[in-house]
């Protein structure tokens, strides 16, 4: 009797298990964002200071209402850009404060990876779906779940 099998494939949830050298790394790279997102900002002042400065060098002295408006339009362009970059430092921050409170040997997320597997007749797929890799400072501990 021939036995036929299906290539498919599935999402592989990725844990770490927290210590030392995983908490430090995880505080730099969301202290580099937080830097990044800093940068964007001045840069988005500067920016701002820029573009009205000009507007104003173009414009008739003193600036017409056409011009104040587009002016109020600008700024409101640039705040709305600055507001959704100080939402992500917001999110950066938070982030930052949840890993300094993560005891060392908790499991947390990192993420996920597909995962090609072959399943036949008699299978069960459930299992089969339900796999997870458990990562100690990136060397995998433990492989779980019907492989």
């Amino acid at each position: 009797m021939e036995t036929s099998n299906l290539m498919i494939q599935r999402q592989v949830n990725i844990k770490a298990i927290v210590t030392p050298r995983w908490k430090e790394e995880a505080q730099q790279a969301l202290q580099t964002q937080l830097n990044q997102v800093d940068g964007q900002l001045q840069g988005l002042d500067m920016q701002l200071q820029q573009v009205l400065s000009d507007m104003q060098k173009q414009s008739i002295q003193p600036p017409g209402p056409d011009t104040l408006q587009q002016m109020e339009g600008v700024k409101m362009q640039f705040n709305q850009g600055k507001s959704e970059l100080l939402e992500q430092k917001n999110q950066v921050l938070q982030q930052l404060q949840q890993v300094q409170t993560l005891s060392i040997e908790q499991q947390v997320d990192q993420g996920q990876v597909v995962s090609n597997f072959a399943i036949q007749v008699g299978d069960n797929l459930i299992s089969k779906m339900n796999v997870e890799i458990l990562l100690r400072d990136g060397i995998v501990e433990e492989i779980r779940g019907d492989i």
